[in-house]
């Protein structure tokens, strides 16, 4: 009688884990789904053809254009909530390939451009940028292959701490924000000396993690003092200022 109370027990403490790890991953779910983006940023104009497929998103200028931006998402984020980033960039003249990770995991996908040959053009220049977990293996990318990659923009991440770029010739921004609760200010400044004396550090005043792109709250992060829209068009402006400045 005892066992059979005790096993009793035991089934329902493991059905209540169970459940409540299923609630918890349904919530993940939604919580990184992209949220509340306009149609436009989807739709082809005058000046910008945009384009789906397997691996990516591309945002293409319709006239000549001399520099690529590829865009790492953030961990398990539905890409999608990085296209207005992306095309109001492409906006500004540049061609932007937002990329597709597997499982939604950097980790899984980093070394897509180098796979599907989208440094291949001599002719043009690259600059590799990402959010969170998108931002370490954009440095892990260019870590492995600085060649390929004549800018590195890092977005909310602390990384790299596994890694050491202080040494590459890459020139790099980092954007982070004040009232980012993933991406602690405190670690991003442990990490400084892993990156070149020369880098620029931008921090935006009342910006959190999640408002780096259009998704919902995320966990562990604080509430922003700032809208996303601010968030957005601040990351924009430092973006477009450290590209063009040749």
């Amino acid at each position: 009688m005892a066992y059979s109370k005790k096993w009793t027990v035991r089934k329902i403490f493991r059905t209540i884990w169970i459940t409540f790890g299923i609630l918890f991953i349904i919530w993940l779910l939604y919580s990184y789904q992209s949220k509340g983006i306009p149609d436009i940023f989807f739709e082809n104009s005058p000046s910008v053809i945009v384009v789906e497929s397997k691996n990516l998103y591309s945002f293409t200028p319709t006239h000549d254009y001399r520099k690529v931006i590829i865009f790492y998402p953030g961990a398990l984020v539905d890409p999608k909530a990085y296209v207005p980033l992306c095309r109001k960039l492409s906006d500004n003249g540049y061609q932007v390939l937002l990329i597709k990770m597997p499982w939604r995991l950097a980790e899984k996908g980093y070394n897509i451009p180098k796979q599907l040959d989208l440094c291949a053009d001599t002719t043009k220049q690259y600059i590799l940028a990402g959010h969170s977990q998108g931002a370490k293996m954009a440095g892990q990318f260019v870590y492995e292959n600085p060649s390929l990659i004549d800018k590195l923009i890092l977005i909310a991440t602390t990384h790299p701490r596994d890694i050491d770029l202080s040494n590459v010739a890459v020139p790099i921004m980092k954007i982070y924000g004040s009232k980012d609760g993933v991406a602690d200010m405190n670690d991003i400044e442990k990490n400084k000396s892993k990156l070149p004396s020369g880098t620029k550090y931008v921090t935006i005043n009342g910006a959190n993690h999640s408002q780096f792109g259009y998704y919902g709250f995320q966990l562990g992060d604080n509430r922003a003092d700032i809208t996303r829209e601010q968030q957005q068009q601040i990351t924009l402006d430092n973006i477009l200022s450290f590209i063009s400045d040749d």
